[in-house]
């Protein structure tokens, strides 16, 4: 296996640690659920192929519904994030532009380019996720605040995260 997989591989696994054993008990104020998981989907090389890519994204979602006993969630909110960043990646992450970029980082790409897919891709997770956790838009204002604020920590958290644990290539 190449470099790049055992790379993704121990992505997964820290990503998922951390989130189950972790980021799962923390709920701030009932607005803020910390989510960073979602990281490794969106980390994954820009060449994936369409249909594993949604199928790790299922499978992913799937784990942490499994582990936190809820109903497809997760699963569904994590497909829908795969299905938009086949959709917008190229467009956002490097505007357009035919290149390969091994793992979209804050390194790789442009920083603003970055974190600019990261607030989108994170946005349409929580907003599928509140969505179906309240059972519709009935509750539509309190959808929207979760949504802002549990993106607003999420996208920082996921910046930290890869100021510690990436390392910036020398080129």
């Amino acid at each position: 296996m190449t470099k790049l997989v055992w790379r993704n591989i121990g992505r997964f696994v820290l990503l998922m640690l951390l989130q189950l054993l972790v980021l799962n008990h923390v709920y701030l104020g009932g607005f803020v659920m910390p989510m960073l998981y979602v990281l490794f989907i969106l980390m994954l090389p820009t060449n994936t192929r369409r249909i594993p890519l949604l199928l790790i994204a299922f499978g992913t979602g799937l784990i942490v519904d499994i582990m936190n006993n809820m109903l497809g969630f997760h699963a569904m909110a994590c497909t829908v994030v795969a299905m938009l960043r086949i959709l917008f990646a190229d467009r956002i992450l490097t505007r357009g532009e035919p290149v390969v970029v091994e793992t979209p980082s804050i390194y790789s790409v442009t920083p603003q380019y970055f974190i600019s897919y990261l607030a989108l891709m994170l946005t349409a997770f929580y907003l599928i996720f509140f969505t179906l956790e309240l059972f519709g838009f009935r509750s539509f204002g309190s959808v929207v605040i979760a949504t802002v604020c549990s993106t607003l920590v999420s996208t920082l958290m996921a910046v930290l995260y890869q100021f510690i644990f990436l390392k910036k290539e020398t080129t």
